[in-house]
């Protein structure tokens, strides 16, 4: 019986090394990654179809080498812990996720597990990381240097409309990091000489009662916190409450101009979920979250919807549309 099954064991093997590469491929450990969005499934398709480029530029296969748990939030934050629980019941070994709150959210409920986070607001001021260039914990990734570029939105909003004269800010206080944002934009618009008004909606719910206590008008305009998934999933609502108002609109990601807002400028997003694969590749490999690096985008781009500006009845420069990467 013994001889028996031994011939068994060789002839298995045996036919592993006669089947063809592609089959045998079949037989690699299979990686398990998780992916928590907080937004929905239509709603960050293109981000994570980048995100599979670059696994797939990495030789991995969805269904073959790897295996891809999805998880959606659907925009309600409080969701999230449950999420995060269910990648690592299914075996996740490394998680990827958007946003400085959803990743602090995952790091509370699974601590141990390796995080790849993309379009991190200030991952230091957020308490994910110890510094940029030392992680020094389970998170790592990609940061979207939301502080730095603040003032560029507020400058681009300017130079949009010459006689800008007031702008709302539409943003949850509560977010990590958020006061601090809130403080570079105010110093950019006192150098602008704007009148800054703060627009808080903390819930989905809260956006439409923001709206209604703002003027429109010409010289208004509103620009929206950034990242923030809340308000990333209602940005077609924005947009709509935005040109009802008679609001002139900055953003920090062109899907918010496809959906009928005016400007955005900010990082390439989509570049920096492809870019994510290689951490988790990396991961994968043995590499520590802890002594990988957080890179910085290196890629922005600037979208202006004409259709919109002409709604609005506002005339945009030659010279920024020029400028713009999208016109939508």
């Amino acid at each position: 019986m013994a001889s028996r099954a031994r011939r068994r064991v060789v002839l298995a093997a045996a036919a592993v090394v006669l089947l063809p590469l592609d089959a045998r491929a079949q037989f690699a450990k299979t990686r398990r990654i998780g992916i928590l969005m907080p937004s929905t499934a239509p709603g960050t398709a293109d981000l994570v179809d980048a995100f599979e480029q670059g696994l797939k530029e990495r030789g991995y296969q969805p269904g073959r080498n790897i295996a891809l748990e999805y998880r959606y939030s659907e925009g309600r934050m409080e969701r999230v812990p449950a999420l995060a629980s269910e990648l690592v019941a299914a075996g996740a070994e490394v998680i990827m996720s958007p946003t400085d709150e959803v990743v602090r959210l995952i790091k509370q409920r699974v601590p141990a597990i390796p995080i790849v986070m993309v379009n991190s607001g200030d991952p230091v001021r957020s308490g994910l990381v110890e510094s940029l260039a030392r992680p020094g914990g389970n998170v790592t990734g990609i940061s979207n240097l939301s502080p730095e570029i603040t003032a560029k939105r507020l400058e681009l909003l300017k130079e949009a409309i010459p006689g800008l004269v007031r702008v709302a800010y539409l943003w949850n206080p509560r977010l990590p990091g958020a006061e601090e944002v809130y403080g570079e934009l105010e110093s950019a618009a006192r150098l602008l000489r704007l009148e800054l008004r703060s627009a808080p909606a903390p819930r989905a719910e809260d956006i439409a009662a923001a709206f209604a206590a703002l003027s429109g008008g010409p010289t208004a305009a509103v620009i929206v916190q950034a990242p923030n998934p809340v308000l990333y999933t209602a940005r077609k609502r924005i947009a709509e409450l935005a040109r009802e108002k008679r609001l002139a609109s900055m953003f920090n990601r062109w899907e918010y101009v496809a959906a009928g807002g005016l400007i955005s400028y900010g990082p390439n997003v989509r570049e920096m979920y492809r870019r994510a694969a290689y951490y988790v590749d990396e991961i994968l490999k043995g590499a520590r979250p802890a002594a990988m690096p957080v890179e910085q985008p290196t890629q922005f781009e600037l979208a202006i919807n004409p259709q919109t500006a002409t709604e609005l009845g506002i005339a945009i420069p030659r010279s920024l549309l020029l400028r713009a990467d999208k016109t939508l």
